[in-house]
């Protein structure tokens, strides 16, 4: 079935064919027939179904249609998502159409100085995408009003749910009209999503693709039981093949001491986290997406957010502690279709936990004791040559440069919290460039090992890191010519946190 058979416009369907995007996947498929006949709609499919053209189709071709004109402060439809990376992307997907269609649009998230929102607001826009906490901060101070927004679009509803999201979900839906469209998308479905079906959506329309609790097809799933002073020199291998790489960890420090330790062996790496500005998650995942980094160190709360093109491998580094939380982080590769791999690093502490893990994502993994970095299986995971051309080391820039200040409420009250802590210290300014750093022990062609597979090295260099400061002590050294700076230093300080320490 093509999307002119579901009948989605031929404006749109040129679109999407510059993109190379033909057919339409199963929930595009079992969807578009109801949201573009204007009912509500409740959809269901697993990370990298194809959900996001799902709901931006329909939502486009209806305003298109009405040829209405913006109005000061009074949207035209709403498009609420829980993490600021995910508006992005869904804002990137949505240009080109909104452009074709001379629809405007605005991204709503906290993190930055509301300025260009709230202006772009006043002038008068079709579409808003936004997180739930700054929206909030806005309609509060009479900047947005949804008195007149025609569609709702709720995505990745139950990944609000999981932070604490919905009270101000439901408050904002409130402020919508309720004879209004309403779409909502979701990997799974719990009671707290059930409560807002029941609440705002009117005689909607289910359908369920890709369930998140099925296991995608093109995805192989495997195991390695290893020691714990093994982790690193393992993950250092596997992130030095060729490809993009994607690696989970618990915490946001075990994040930025990971990345470090990455970059230090010459693997060029940027983190994601919570603890990251704006503009640092930004440039991150530019570097990320354009290939200056090859592997991105992020954590559960990000991995919502992140989506991008190629993504070979997922390592969990740590496993997480929840089914849904493995399924969401994996669904990073092996997207429409693709194939991927997806690694758990386990130690002997952790069978247990890891066993009942995968029951309940309904997996059968393989599993394989690894004794070192040298273990044969790694390469039949990773193939290709390892190279490890030079970590990436920020460059900071004098404090008091760099984005607006933040005025919404949730950034206040940070501030307030954070008061007296920071009395006495001086300030830190965010890194605003990058160099890349060859790891000691010999040039970039020392860092190189030939392993079976063939494919290219990974490319070198280019901005990117976590915007952490450095710290004495070096990565862990590989052995077998990783050309990683082992033990460098006497004064680095130890960072523990998901099993991870840059000593």
């Amino acid at each position: 079935m093509s999307f002119a058979d579901l009948g989605v416009p031929a404006t749109l369907i040129d679109i999407l064919d510059k993109q190379g995007i033909t057919t339409p996947t199963p929930i595009q498929a079992a969807t578009l027939p109801d949201s573009l006949a204007g009912r509500d709609v409740l959809g269901r499919g697993r990370t990298g179904s194809g959900k996001t053209y799902a709901f931006l189709l329909p939502l486009v071709a209806r305003l298109d249609a009405a040829k209405l004109p913006a109005m000061p402060r009074k949207p035209r439809a709403l498009i609420l998502a829980p993490t600021r990376e995910l508006v992005g992307q869904i804002h990137a997907a949505l240009k080109p159409m909104a452009d074709a269609t001379g629809l405007s649009t605005v991204v709503v998230y906290g993190g930055v100085s509301q300025g260009p929102q709230v202006t772009a607001l006043k002038k008068g826009v079709d579409i808003v995408i936004a997180c739930p906490g700054r929206l909030e901060d806005l309609m509060q101070q009479k900047h947005a009003d949804l008195s007149a927004v025609e569609t709702t679009i709720l995505d990745e509803a139950d990944h609000m749910a999981d932070l604490g999201f919905l009270p101000g979900v439901r408050r904002i839906m409130d402020k919508t009209p309720q004879d209004g469209q309403r779409l909502l998308f979701s990997a799974t479905l719990d009671k707290a999503i059930d409560v807002l079906v029941k609440r705002f959506l009117t005689n909607p329309v289910t359908h369920e693709a890709d369930s998140a609790q099925s296991p995608v097809s093109t995805m192989a799933h495997h195991v390695l039981h290893v020691s714990r002073d093994q982790r690193v020199p393992i993950l250092v291998d596997l992130t030095s093949a060729p490809g993009r790489t994607v690696v989970f960890t618990r915490t946001k420090h075990g994040a930025k001491a990971l990345a470090r330790q990455l970059n230090k062996s010459g693997v060029p790496s940027v983190d994601l986290h919570g603890n990251l500005s704006q503009n640092a998650r930004t440039r991150n995942m530019e570097m990320f997406h354009s290939g200056k980094a090859t592997t991105l160190v992020a954590t559960d709360i990000a991995a919502r957010g992140i989506h991008v093109d190629d993504v070979a491998l997922v390592i969990h580094a740590d496993p997480p502690t929840e089914h849904k939380a493995y399924l969401h982080r994996s669904g990073r590769t092996a997207r429409a279709g693709a194939e991927g791999t997806v690694i758990t690093l386990m130690t002997d502490e952790q069978v247990r936990d890891v066993r009942d893990l995968t029951r309940l994502a309904g997996i059968k993994p393989t599993t394989t004791r690894v004794h070192g970095s040298d273990h044969p299986m790694l390469v039949q995971l990773a193939p290709g040559e390892r190279s490890t051309p030079g970590g990436l080391v920020p460059d900071v820039a004098p404090s008091g440069g760099g984005g607006g200040r933040s005025t919404g409420a949730n950034a206040q009250r940070k501030r307030a919290r954070s008061q007296g802590q920071t009395n006495g210290q001086s300030r830190r300014g965010n890194p605003t460039s990058y160099t890349s750093e060859t790891p000691s022990g010999g040039s970039t062609g020392g860092g190189q090992r030939r392993r079976s597979g063939g494919g290219q090295g990974a490319p070198a260099g280019g901005p990117g890191g976590g915007g952490g400061r450095r710290r004495s002590g070096g990565g862990r050294g590989r052995s077998g010519g990783a050309g990683a700076a082992g033990g460098a230093g006497g004064g680095g300080r130890s960072h523990s946190a998901a099993g991870f320490s840059s000593r």
